[in-house]
């Protein structure tokens, strides 16, 4: 009797498997964690101490500003000093109407408008005062008024700085001085080359705007404001880099966001010390919460009816000027997963569309790991007849299925990054014609077998029906993790990796949101819009997740109301 009681006993290795299953995980969370408050410990910034840090890192005030000291020749001088030896800088003197009154002008060629410089400029203040004495012009101090009421030019500023002035002629602006007048006048020219607006070619839809970002930040504003007129549209301008400074805006709907998200954003925006942002990227790598995770904390698009719609549910853009991608926070991982053209459609097709995409994303994070799993450690949990036709068409390759899936997803990767570097006429047909030869090919020699080709061209596929493109970055790179754990532990380790990256999406967040709400923490009425989109008229609330201040969709309850009542007048 005790030996049938002992014969039911697990293998000893079995419970070391069992032990591994629970010590293992605890060991990477613990080195993770360690990890993550060692770079808080390190690099978290207080405010008030980074303040006063630039303070003294930053001379001061009196030793960096250079006032204007309203000597004509002086002033035009130093600025000819600090920008004169720049190709692309023009200096024109002349003088006011028929009078002696010298007067000078500087700008940048291609980014001031020239026409608008002859046009509005030159003509107004050499044709438009050559009735007026000199002595009405100079007399009780009113010439700086002259200048800026008769200068047909929408923004017109004053600065008393040499910094100041050379900082805006540099963006574009025009500065005219004129002798006898103390400071500068800054005029609005400009003209910076840009695409007009098209289609954004990341995120095609089928139904839906065709209008995307550009690269300048004045267009991209306006592209938010012709979205509707709304008053609670908030837009903070910021300033971020050190030797190259570029305008950077916060957008969000006041009435609607949490005040203290918005005041996050600021600060972790204020704390970017870099010399140069060439890119929202940038910005993008230097806010997440977390850097070593391989997941994106912050979403970014091309589209202006995807932010719009993300500010409306209380999130945060960030539009930096020279790039088209705006970024939005916080983010959850479902947001990754979902298109713009979810609204527009019908919510049951949507809802079907997205669970495809669900399902498309678990096959390119366990497709091969899965198949290297069953192949090689559990080929009794095959169907037989399936079985034997996978061994056959194995039989004369070198390889265990862990090299044989490498060789062919290596392949697809490197087909997949040329085709994508290549002139647009021949990257997708070299991609296509690639994959074909190099698959047929690796199988005519024997090198992987016909399944496993099946299997990476399932995969590559499904990758491609992920619209965010850095969210298929990162299942593409977790799925080597997967397929070397298979190799190692068989299915049990494709569930150990599972359980892994479950502990570390739990523990993820984005500007203090947990990364997979609402499924932890658990949200009931948050998940008419996670996995399925439920129809309109019953997605009434905002993500509580985010806790905004007007948690009510008024604008879809009003639209409900006024169609009943409609249809009650029409009866």
């Amino acid at each position: 009797m005790w030996e049938k009681i002992i014969s039911y006993i697990p293998h000893w290795q079995v419970f070391m498997q069992g032990f591994l299953a629970f010590i293992i995980p605890f060991l990477i969370f613990k080195l993770f964690n360690g990890l993550i408050l060692e770079k808080k410990k390190n690099g978290k910034i207080d405010m008030k101490e980074y303040t006063n840090q630039k303070e003294v890192d930053q001379p001061s005030s009196q030793e960096t500003v250079d006032p204007l000291t309203g000597d004509f020749n002086k002033d035009v001088e130093r600025i000819k000093k600090e920008i004169g030896h720049n190709w692309d800088a023009h200096f024109r003197e002349f003088h006011i109407g028929n009078t002696d009154i010298r007067a000078a002008i500087v700008f940048l060629e291609g980014l001031a408008d020239k026409m608008q410089i002859e046009e509005h400029i030159l003509t107004s203040i050499m044709e438009g005062f050559s009735d007026t004495p000199a002595s009405a012009l100079t007399e009780n101090g009113n010439l700086q008024n002259l200048m800026k009421n008769n200068i047909p030019i929408g923004d017109v500023l004053e600065e008393s700085t040499i910094q100041g002035t050379i900082s805006k002629v540099l963006t574009g602006y025009t500065a005219l001085f004129v002798d006898g007048m103390p400071n500068a006048l800054l005029l609005c020219t400009i003209n910076g080359k840009t695409r007009n607006i098209e289609e954004p070619i990341s995120e095609a839809v089928v139904r839906g705007p065709r209008v995307g970002f550009t690269e300048r930040l004045s267009d991209n504003t306006a592209l938010l404001r012709q979205q509707g007129e709304n008053q609670q549209l908030s837009i903070i301008q910021m300033a971020v880099g050190e030797r190259v400074k570029k305008e950077l805006v916060i957008a969000y709907m006041d009435g609607i966001v949490d005040p203290e998200l918005v005041e996050e954003v600021k600060k972790r925006i204020q704390t970017i010390d870099l010399d140069n942002l060439l890119e929202s990227g940038y910005v993008e790598q230097l806010i997440e919460d977390n850097f070593l995770s391989p997941f994106t904390q912050v979403q970014n698009t091309e589209r202006p009816d995807r932010v719009y719609g993300a500010l409306m549910e209380g999130r945060v853009a960030i539009i930096l000027d020279g790039t088209p991608f705006a970024l939005i926070v916080p983010v959850t991982i479902n947001m990754l997963l979902q298109s713009p053209e979810d609204y527009y459609e019908r919510w049951f097709a949507s809802s079907l569309i997205r669970l495809l995409r669900y399902f498309a994303a678990g096959i390119t994070l366990f497709g091969p790991s899965m198949y290297i799993a069953f192949v090689s450690f559990h080929q009794g949990l095959i169907p037989t007849k399936l079985a034997l036709s996978m061994m056959s068409t194995r039989e004369g390759v070198p390889f265990p299925a862990l090299i044989e899936a490498l060789i062919m997803e290596v392949a697809i990767e490197i087909l997949r990054e040329a085709g994508l570097r290549l002139p647009k006429p021949i990257g997708p047909t070299m991609g296509i014609v690639g994959g074909l030869v190099i698959g047929e090919a690796a199988v005519q020699a024997g090198i992987v077998s016909p399944i496993m080709v099946i299997v990476v061209a399932l995969t590559a596929i499904s990758s491609f029906a992920i619209p965010q493109y850095n969210a298929g970055i990162t299942l593409r790179m977790l799925r080597f993790v997967a397929m070397f754990f298979a190799a190692i532990f068989g299915l049990y380790g494709v569930i150990l990796f599972f359980l892994f990256l479950c502990s570390h999406l739990v523990k993820l967040k984005s500007f203090g949101v947990p990364y997979v709400s609402p499924t932890v923490p658990y949200r009931a009425g948050d998940w008419k819009d996670f996995m399925v989109r439920m129809p309109l008229m019953m997605m009434k609330r905002r993500p509580k997740l985010l806790q905004p201040k007007d948690s009510v969709r008024k604008g879809e309850i009003r639209g409900k109301e006024a169609s009943s009542h409609d249809h009650q007048s029409k009866r």
